[in-house]
């Protein structure tokens, strides 16, 4: 399948490199290149600096170790010229919030690094809405944000308790004490779009932007498929029952560590009920009124997301070209 424009987090321009990781002195040799550059996340944030150019979220390794409280913490591959990339973190106490506007959806936190007016804190998902950086080093920093997501809530062993430690150059960690090693996770969500001949199923949660209407989703259970767990998830949020499923794309969602699976399925009927406790509001909507709401003018004021989330190109793509599900 063609990709999909303005996908956020997927570009895949970065050589992950993950033979090197077992190899210390490969890695600490990577590290100390003067062309080492590195991502650095600030209370799961990412921290761009203000450069000629623009935006630029790849500062110098010299320069993040000279940093109060920052600390390389993994590496994450080689750009497309050869330069060596690496994860920063920047503890809490080396921040400063000086303002909070944030909405529920939207993080509008002011962070500061006091003596650097050139670092700016950004949140991942108002970078990508803003095409603050380049597309294609969107997939890194969701990569950089997720991981270091996980080191900073999974700093002890879930098997004995003790202080665990970080190897494989960041991508792993182990416990002193009982051997264990634990791994980064990503967690599986669905993101459905119910088809019912000429109408499609949206819904809202409360912290949506006012208007805005998006596919249905949730978590992969254990011991379930991708099917399984979108039929479950449109019955339990709607109470439509639906037949096939089929696939249609992913996509990382570094809020904090998701993997979304894009589907459309094949729903039974349009007799609904909705879960006030998971949703606001729930409707059908046609695929003229689907059109208006992708393009914005929806007589309600109603909308869809942005082309950064699946979920646009799940609407978008049943509006311009029926889905036709097998036997």
């Amino acid at each position: 399948m063609a990709a999909l424009e303005g996908l956020g987090y997927v570009v895949d321009w970065f050589d992950r490199g993950s033979y090197r990781r077992e190899d210390p002195v490969e890695v600490a040799r990577l590290r100390a290149r003067e062309d080492a550059r590195a991502l650095l996340i600030a209370r799961d944030m990412p921290i761009l600096r203000n450069a000629a150019s623009g935006l630029d979220p790849l500062l110098p390794i010299g320069e993040i170790e000279a940093l109060g409280g920052a600390q390389v913490e993994a590496f994450l591959g080689l750009a497309p010229s050869g330069a060596p990339i690496f994860i920063g973190l920047l503890s809490d106490e080396a921040v400063e919030q000086r303002a909070d506007t944030s909405d529920g959806f939207l993080d509008r936190r002011v962070l500061v690094v006091p003596g650097r007016e050139d670092l700016k804190l950004v949140d991942l998902r108002s970078i990508a809405i803003g095409g603050l950086v380049p597309q294609e080093e969107m997939a890194m920093l969701a990569a950089a944000k997720a991981l270091m997501h996980w080191h900073a809530r999974h700093r002890f062993c879930s098997n004995c308790g003790a202080l665990s430690e970080v190897a494989v150059a960041g991508w792993r960690r182990d416990c002193p004490v009982c051997k264990a090693m634990h791994f980064p996770r990503t967690d599986p969500v669905v993101i459905m779009l119910a088809i019912e001949g000429d109408a499609c199923l949206l819904g809202r949660q409360p912290r949506f932007p006012k208007g805005m209407y998006s596919a249905l989703a949730g978590f992969v259970e254990p011991g379930e498929t991708i099917e399984a767990a979108v039929r479950r998830e449109i019955r339990e949020e709607s109470a439509v029952v639906c037949r096939a499923v089929q696939y249609f794309a992913s996509q990382p969602w570094p809020f904090p560590a998701s993997l979304m699976i894009g589907c459309f399925a094949q729903a039974e009927n349009r007799s609904f009920e909705i879960d006030r406790v998971e949703l606001e509001d729930a409707r059908w909507f046609s695929r003229d009124e689907t059109i208006a709401l992708l393009e914005r003018r929806h007589p309600d004021g109603l909308t869809a997301p942005t082309p950064m989330a699946i979920a646009h190109h799940l609407l978008k793509r049943w509006a311009y070209k029926p889905i036709r599900f097998g036997d």
